[in-house]
């Protein structure tokens, strides 16, 4: 996707994102701007998300693109919305289904005991 005439790419991003750059075997972490990496066939950007986003495309990762010698030639960016999801389920079995119960990330058989229990369907409902 880099323009014609492009040798390098640098990379910027907002706080909540982090981008990795995999490159000839191995990763960098794009950490601050100025850094640029030429452009090798199988350079992947990689870039992601730990928490939800307060608004919608409140996270960008703009990726400028270099000639030869350092002059800019373009731009490309992307704009990020991180979705949080949660499973919540009645971990303590007590009828209230709770966000942030402790419970949830163990199991414990019997009467006293806590964690999800889920029913699976696993048959054919289209063959």
């Amino acid at each position: 996707a880099a323009p014609a005439g492009a040798v390098a790419f640098g990379v910027k991003h907002t706080e909540g994102v982090s981008v990795d750059v995999l490159f000839r075997g191995r990763t960098e972490a794009v950490s601050s701007a100025g850094a640029r990496w030429p452009l090798d066939e199988g350079t992947v950007l990689r870039f992601s998300m730990s928490q939800a986003s307060s608004e919608v495309n409140d996270n960008k990762v703009t990726v400028s693109f270099y000639a030869e010698g350092g002059k800019p030639i373009n731009q490309a960016g992307v704009f990020l919305t991180g979705i949080g999801i949660s499973l919540d389920v009645d971990a303590d079995r007590d009828g209230v289904v709770e966000k942030n119960s402790p419970n949830k990330a163990s199991w414990a058989w019997g009467p006293e005991g806590h964690g999800a229990i889920l029913l699976v369907s696993c048959d054919k409902e289209f063959p």
